[in-house]
């Protein structure tokens, strides 16, 4: 039997000495303003992209010039519940060593953006001093674990927050890489290696990413359908029983390669409370032992699971966790968007979730926004919570400073009201950071959504919620493929066009068009949304209509995503 051999990523993790390589020469390093490519592998386990502003690659080239390299660094927030001074310390990180904007992820994360190589151990230490981390925010390990962003509805809330950082901590790797290169005293350079031990990971980590959410019943604000590995909340009664398992969630796939494509979790049992993280443990283990580690297009967990198969999978999980697994529970999604405005919460507290458009924090001619959540974090004595809709929740306001914050928001123009359409979509960083993208998203999707609004308030049907996703490649990033209208870049200008996912994110979406410019996609888009306004059935969702007016086929099964596609002509 021959050897298998393993991916360039593999043999870089091997030689890491757990995620050291030489990051501290290469950071050290003066001649360049970027890293070496091993090192570039390594350090999104440490939390941080390399990139480059591609505006001004062609300039650099004519200059003979490298291009203008920076870094991108994700910041891990569980459940995505940070503090009004840590809002403000990363705002302040942001302008002393970032480009300056706060990027709000859809895995509910912060993302700094234009930070220079020199300041990289600078901007980490700093987080690490608001008691965020960067560790695992990216790379072949768990990352960021999402939780419900509604903590106004229930105790069951603010206990499944605590199990997300129970995971978050549990599943964090265990290197002391990560503190020795960005938060220690000094750089360790030369000597002796460190040698640590992984007891959960092992020395390659996994064989790809592995993202961890949990939805609380009936809204499924975090897209549990769409992670390796997803609990859904069950209680009864106001007490948490336990936890559905969805298993083998994933967004991204490759164009032209159809052995790649996106999946949703498959449902696998219940567990208690109690056995939320040995659950999460045992599938870890099995796709850290039984993934691909020879080719990273095929890698995800889902892909082991369809390859070995799901049978297998369950019963490795059931020999895993024994009669702890038990059968799984009734439950129902009637949405996946945030809610906006405010809620006062079981505590007697109050809660504003504020549309971001694109999860953008930034101040420019139209919003002074990064600016007003600055004042508003400074007049704040509670939370900030980014919603895995890149929304932002202003959180557990004091009944007497209620008044004091809507004055702030008004100020600002904070309390705009918004079309459904816009109110529920999603973009990507894409162009001109990410090195991936073939197209625009996060610049181009507002400008776009004005155009398609026209056409929504000329049919009356502005205020329907829509569930519109674009990204400008077909990673998966803002996960384009729950999308009831999807939009994924193919090259500059031009986006593939996919409908009919469903509104509570249990369905995934089909491919409609291909190639299209903005003009084709209006055209496109034009008489489906008119046919909806004149013939939809009473509530009927956007995805479900055109799924059952026959635009596409209806789409549950990831390995159904490139089959019987439907011609569509220009």
């Amino acid at each position: 039997m021959s050897e298998i051999k393993l991916s360039e990523v593999e043999r870089i993790k091997i030689e890491s000495n757990y995620l050291r390589g030489n990051i501290v020469e290469d950071l050290a390093n003066p001649i360049t303003a970027g890293v070496s490519e091993d090192n570039q592998q390594l350090m999104k386990l440490h939390g941080s992209y390399q990139q480059q502003d591609r505006d001004l690659d062609e300039e650099r080239r004519k200059q003979k010039l490298e291009p203008l390299y920076s870094f991108l660094i994700r910041v891990r927030v569980p459940g995505g519940v940070a503090t009004a001074k840590q809002w403000l310390d990363i705002d302040k990180l942001a302008d002393i060593y970032g480009n300056p904007t706060i990027k709000l992820t859809t895995r509910q994360a912060f993302e700094l953006h234009g930070v220079v190589k020199r300041k990289l151990r600078a901007t980490i230490n700093g987080i690490n001093k608001t008691l965020l981390d960067t560790l695992a925010a990216c790379g072949d390990v768990n990352r960021n674990v999402m939780s419900s962003a509604n903590p106004w509805e229930s105790e069951v809330h603010q206990q499944v927050y605590n199990d997300a950082r129970a995971l978050h901590t549990d599943l964090s790797p265990q290197t002391t890489a990560y503190h020795e290169i960005w938060v220690g005293d000094e750089l360790v350079a030369g000597g002796e290696k460190k040698e640590d031990f992984e007891p959960l990971y092992g020395k390659t980590y996994l064989p790809r990413k592995f993202k961890v959410a949990i939805a609380i019943p009936p809204r499924n604000d975090v897209d549990v359908y769409a992670n390796d590995l997803g609990f859904i909340a069950i209680a009864e009664n106001g007490k948490l029983l336990g936890y559905n398992i969805l298993a083998g969630g994933g967004m991204g796939m490759t164009f032209g390669i159809e052995t790649t494509y996106p999946r949703l979790g498959n449902l696998i049992g219940f567990v208690k409370p109690e056995y939320v993280v040995e659950a999460a443990k045992a599938v870890i283990i099995w796709q850290r032992d039984n993934g691909n580690r020879s080719d990273r297009k095929n890698a995800r967990l889902k892909y082991t699971i369809d390859r070995l198969g799901l049978n297998i999978f369950k019963n490795a999980i059931r020999t895993a966790l024994g009669d702890k697994l038990e059968e799984a529970r009734p439950f129902h999604f009637d949405s996946n968007g945030d809610k906006y405005g405010w809620e006062k919460g079981f505590n007697g507290k109050w809660y504003f979730t504020l549309y971001v458009e694109g999860g953008k924090v930034k101040n420019d001619h139209k919003l002074q926004l990064k600016t007003a959540l600055q004042e508003i974090a400074q007049n704040h004595t509670g939370n900030f919570i980014l919603t895995g809709n890149q929304n932002l929740v202003i959180a557990d306001v004091e009944e007497a400073d209620k008044a004091k914050i809507e004055k702030l928001l008004e100020k600002w123009k904070l309390n705009k009201h918004f079309g459904g359409m816009r109110r529920n979509s999603l973009a990507c960083v894409a162009l001109p950071l990410c090195g991936m993208a073939f197209a625009e998203a996060e610049r181009y999707l507002p400008s776009l959504v004005d155009k398609i609004e026209v056409e929504l308030k000329a049919l009356h049907i502005e205020e329907e919620d829509i569930i519109l996703r674009m990204t400008g490649c077909p990673n998966g990033c803002a996960r384009p493929y729950l999308g009831e209208i999807g939009l994924v870049g193919k090259s500059p200008g031009k986006y593939n066009l996919y409908l009919g996912a469903g509104f509570t994110g249990n369905r995934l979406n089909k491919l409609y068009a291909e190639l299209l410019s903005e003009e084709e996609i209006l055209a496109a888009l034009r008489p489906i949304l008119a046919d909806y306004a004149s013939n939809r059935n009473n509530a009927e969702r956007f995805g479900d209509f055109v799924v059952r007016k026959g635009y596409v086929n209806a789409t549950i099964e990831g390995l159904q995503f490139h089959k019987d596609i439907k011609p569509f002509q220009k």
